[in-house]
C-alpha cells in the first residue's frame, strides 16, 4: 500500500464545554476554503489525494473534519443534524474563516445541507456526493442503505456505544490488514467502485483514513444513524444556497432516484447524474467538482474573488 503525505496542519479545535473537533487541512491557508465532510463511516482525512494536490497548486484551502465520535472528536449526540454547523462555525471561526464552501460524500451530505440551511451568510455554495436524503416527515423517500438504518436505530439507540468500542479495539490493530481488508471490500462492491479501489491512491487514501481517524473511536457511524432516521431540524425545501449534486446511476448504497429527489426539492440545485459510477467511485470526479463549485462561488460573489 503506497504511503500517503500527512496534512498539512493537523489537530483540534475547541467546540463545546469538554468537546472538541479534529480537523486536517491542506492547500494554501489564504485560499479559498471548502469544508469536506466524510462518509458514514469516515474520518477528516477521507479527501481523495487529487483534491488535495489540486488544493495546493491552485491557491485555495481544504479542511477535512471528524464528527464526534470519531478520530479526534469527543464523542457527542446531536439531538439532530441542524446541530452541527454550530460546531462547523466555531471551528470556521477559530481559523479565520468568513465565508466558505462545503463539500460532503453520502453521510456529509445531510450535515452539508444542514450548514447551508443554518448559515446560509457564511456559506458560499455546497456541493452533495451520493448524499442521504431524509428518512421522515413531507420529504422522505424510501429504499437504499438507510431504510436499514431505520429499522436498526432502536438497537443502535441501545448498543450503538459497545459496538463502537468493539471496532475501535479492532481498528488500533488493523494497519497490518488494512490493504486486503480494503480489497475484500471491492470485491463485494459493483464495477466502478471495484475499479476505484483498484487504483493505489484511492485505496491508500481511505486506509490512512481509517488507520488515522478511526482507531480511537468509531460511535461517529451510528451517531449518524440516529440523526438520520429522525427529523433533520430544518427543510430542504428552504435552503435558498446553490447547491450542485453529483450522483452515480448505479449507486447501490444511496439509489439516484434519491439524488434526484432532493434536487428536486432544492431551490437552486442542480444534478450531474455519473453514467456508470456507483457510491464511492464519485469521488474521482474530485477536480471537477471543485471546479464547479468556484464557477458557483465566482458568479456569487463576483466582488470577492
Amino acid at each position: 500500500m503506497m504511503e500517503v503525505e500527512r496534512p498539512k496542519i493537523e489537530g483540534s479545535i475547541k467546540v463545546g464545554e469538554g468537546r472538541r473537533m479534529g480537523f486536517a487541512e491542506w492547500g494554501e491557508p489564504g485560499g479559498r476554503t471548502f469544508f469536506w465532510l466524510h462518509g458514514t463511516p469516515g474520518a477528516r482525512r477521507q479527501i481523495p489525494l487529487q483534491a488535495r494536490a489540486y488544493a495546493e497548486e491552485k491557491g485555495f484551502r481544504i479542511i477535512g473534519l471528524d464528527r464526534p465520535g470519531v478520530g479526534a472528536s469527543t464523542p457527542h449526540k446531536y439531538n439532530s443534524v441542524s446541530e452541527f454547523p454550530n460546531d462547523l462555525i466555531t471551528v470556521a471561526d477559530a481559523l479565520a474563516i468568513d465565508e466558505f464552501a462545503v463539500i460532503g460524500l453520502s453521510g456529509g451530505g445531510p450535515y452539508t445541507l444542514a450548514t447551508a440551511s443554518v448559515f446560509p451568510d457564511r456559506v458560499v455554495t455546497v456541493g452533495v456526493l451520493g448524499g442521504v436524503a431524509p428518512t421522515v416527515g413531507p420529504e422522505r423517500i424510501g429504499g437504499g442503505a438507510m431504510e436499514l438504518g431505520v429499522r436498526a436505530a432502536p438497537l443502535v439507540r441501545v448498543a450503538g456505544a459497545q459496538i463502537g468500542t468493539v471496532l475501535s479495539s479492532i481498528l488500533s490493530v488493523a494497519k497490518p490488514f488494512g490493504g486486503p481488508a480494503v480489497k475484500l471490500y471491492g470485491l463485494t462492491s459493483p464495477k466502478a467502485d471495484r475499479e476505484a479501489l483498484n487504483r493505489p491512491e484511492f485505496s491508500a487514501m481511505f486506509l490512512d483514513d481509517l488507520i488515522f481517524g478511526g482507531r480511537r473511536r468509531m460511535e461517529a457511524p451510528f451517531a449518524d444513524i440516529l440523526v438520520f432516521a429522525s427529523d433533520w431540524g430544518f427543510q430542504v425545501s428552504d435552503i435558498k444556497v446553490p447547491v450542485r449534486w453529483w450522483h452515480g446511476d448505479a449507486d447501490h448504497i444511496i439509489p439516484f432516484s434519491h439524488g434526484e429527489h432532493m434536487v428536486s426539492l432544492l431551490p437552486d440545485a442542480k444534478l450531474y447524474p455519473m453514467p456508470g459510477d456507483s457510491h464511492l467511485s464519485t469521488l474521482h470526479q474530485a477536480t471537477d467538482i471543485i471546479d464547479e463549485l468556484n464557477a458557483v462561488w465566482d458568479a456569487e460573489r463576483p466582488s470577492k474573488m
